[in-house]
């Protein structure tokens, strides 16, 4: 296994979870982040992935629903892995196909509860506290044309006390994503060079 993948990393916010896989794989032998592909002009993911020298491809919504946009923009740069970490934009059909099991989501929550259009960040939390769960967690699946419906690579969970505020879940789930995202990302890379 010499060959490396290059990793696209599809962000919309504050970018954690796109630095920590950044620092994760800045010296990894297999897999390499090849940029971060932003929708929001505000997001605090550009300045971070810019500090650690990684480009960062600012588009529109109206490119993102475009087709062929995003195809072309990974073919660009012969992506061969997307991750998507807190990307606020359904993932077009087309890409899903010149992608087959190639892009790979995080959902703050365990699928197959709490998924589906609209539910991410509070939205997500606040559902789990409301429908009374005892457990939460993260899910991170492979993205099929149906929203959070892809096959689920690892599950990650953390209980909820007593009194738990959607904030203070946030926190927890944010460490499980934190902990756990890059090393799934790395063991699934290594898969598909196994693979190819």
């Amino acid at each position: 296994m010499n060959e490396k993948i290059n990793l696209m990393i599809f962000a919309s916010g504050s970018g954690s979870n796109a630095e920590n896989l950044i620092k994760y794989f800045a010296q990894h032998p297999h897999v390499k982040v090849g940029a971060v592909v932003c929708n929001n002009p505000l997001a605090g993911v550009l300045a971070k992935a810019t500090a650690l020298n990684v480009e960062t491809l600012l588009v529109t919504n109206q490119e993102v629903a475009s087709p062929g946009f995003l195809v072309d923009l990974c073919n660009l740069h012969e992506t061969g892995l997307i991750v998507l970490a807190g990307f606020l934009r359904k993932i077009p059909a087309d890409l899903i196909r010149q992608y087959p099991e190639r892009i790979i989501n995080l959902h703050p929550a365990l699928l197959p509860a709490h998924g589906g259009k609209g539910m991410y960040g509070m939205y997500v939390h606040q559902a789990v506290i409301e429908a009374g769960e005892e457990i939460s967690g993260i899910s991170i699946h492979l993205v099929n044309e149906n929203y959070d419906d892809g096959r689920i690579l690892a599950q990650f969970k953390t209980q909820i006390s007593k009194g738990e505020s959607p904030e203070s879940l946030a926190q927890k789930i944010h460490l499980l994503e934190q902990q756990f995202l890059p090393q799934v990302v790395d063991d699934y890379a290594k898969s598909l060079l196994k693979k190819s």
